[in-house]
């Protein structure tokens, strides 16, 4: 029975990889063509990725847009947590409730929503658009990553600094602040590996104006396969292990999504 299990998780682990490894062949075969396994090894594709303006371009854009939705959703997401925290009034439990919606509802919803509403407001076509609707629609991870946080923290050192005469500002900036400060920053990392891959919104908000690196990848394929597409994929791969790896140095990532590690 153990066998028979290990070879089904072998599978699945097959599988997952599969696709990794047969976009990596592609990346650095020294074929025009995509074809795998490659006859002879290149970096060609990805010195193509990394000096054609029009890469560069879309690359800077995607980052640009993942840093500033990582802002606005940490931010907001901090914001709502911390009144709930402090008051638990009923509109700060509303608001939360509210900021769980974007994951509940098909994307391709939330892209017509938002194309919609941002073609009424005048911005449709506008790098403003997406980053904002990356910023609020992704808000549900960090506002549930950083309400651990704030579940985490104790009466008695809140207590602590109040009885020192603490304002509640000076609370939150030199106590609260960063006993969560993990918890933004898993929250923000998240959102920004989110935002970078995303393509069905940008796409419908403002695709055709302000070409992200997942809407240049696709608008390159409707034109013939590239090798440099793959390379391009590529780099979703080292962006998304860099950012993880980053935050395993700084945080418990296990501890952080709720999971305790065996002693």
């Amino acid at each position: 029975m153990t066998s028979l299990r290990n070879a089904y998780l072998w599978l699945i682990a097959a599988m997952l990889i599969a696709p990794f490894v047969i976009v990596l062949g592609v990346s650095i075969g020294a074929s025009k063509n995509i074809s795998f396994p490659p006859e002879a090894l290149s970096l060609e594709w990805y010195t193509e990725l990394l000096t054609e303006s029009e890469w560069l371009l879309a690359i800077g854009r995607s980052l640009f847009i993942a840093l500033c939705a990582g802002i606005i959703s940490t931010t907001l997401a901090l914001a709502i947590n911390y009144v709930l925290w402090r008051t638990g009034s009923g509109f700060a439990k509303l608001t939360f409730a509210l900021g769980l919606g974007p994951f509940l509802l098909p994307p391709i919803i939330l892209a017509l929503g938002a194309s919609l509403f941002w073609a009424e407001v005048g911005w449709y076509g506008r790098m403003e658009a997406t980053i904002v609707s990356h910023g609020v629609f992704f808000v549900t991870l960090p506002l549930v990553i950083i309400a651990r946080g704030f579940a985490a923290l104790t009466d008695e050192v809140v207590e602590a600094a109040q009885t020192m005469g603490a304002t509640p500002m000076q609370v939150f900036r030199t106590v609260v602040l960063p006993l969560i400060a993990p918890y933004v920053l898993t929250g923000f990392t998240l959102v920004a590996i989110i935002s970078v891959n995303e393509y069905l919104i940008a796409n419908m908000i403002s695709g055709f104006v302000v070409e992200t690196l997942p809407i240049k990848i696709f608008n390159n394929v409707r034109y013939g396969y590239s090798p440099v597409v793959a390379a391009a994929s590529m780099l979703f791969v080292v962006l998304t292990v860099t950012g993880l790896l980053i935050l395993s140095r700084v945080t418990d990532l296990v501890a952080l999504f709720g999971t305790e590690k065996d002693e």
